[in-house]
């Protein structure tokens, strides 16, 4: 392949995001659900408050296995990069009642 072909299928290949103002401030979550079925994966962010017994879920992203498995692949990229320039993301434990952001979630998202 000629780099003119390279170039041209590089072309073709890009795609322009528009990121709308009501988008662009984002939205905060710190607690995720995700559950698939055999067709699609359905990651639900939510934000949980300690003393809360109630999370609103503020974003739902309904994913096919194929673009689950590439987000997977670029979030680890991406972490890899991160860990590299500002060092080691520490985490909680998973172990305890608090659950593995130090907030104990609703007791009907935890699975059983």
């Amino acid at each position: 392949m000629s780099d003119q072909d390279k170039k041209q299928q590089q072309q073709q290949q890009q795609i322009n995001i528009e990121l709308p103002e009501e988008v662009a401030d984002g939205t905060y979550s710190n607690f995720a659900v995700i559950t698939h079925s055999p067709a699609e994966f359905i990651l639900d962010f939510t934000r949980v408050l300690p003393g809360t017994p109630k999370a609103k879920v503020q974003s739902r992203i309904i994913m096919a296995p194929q673009n689950a498995k590439a987000l997977l692949n670029a979030l680890e990229t991406n972490i890899n990069r991160y860990e590299q320039q500002h060092g080691e993301i520490k985490t909680p434990s998973n172990q305890g009642p608090t659950g593995p952001f130090g907030i104990e979630p609703p007791s009907d998202v935890l699975p059983n």
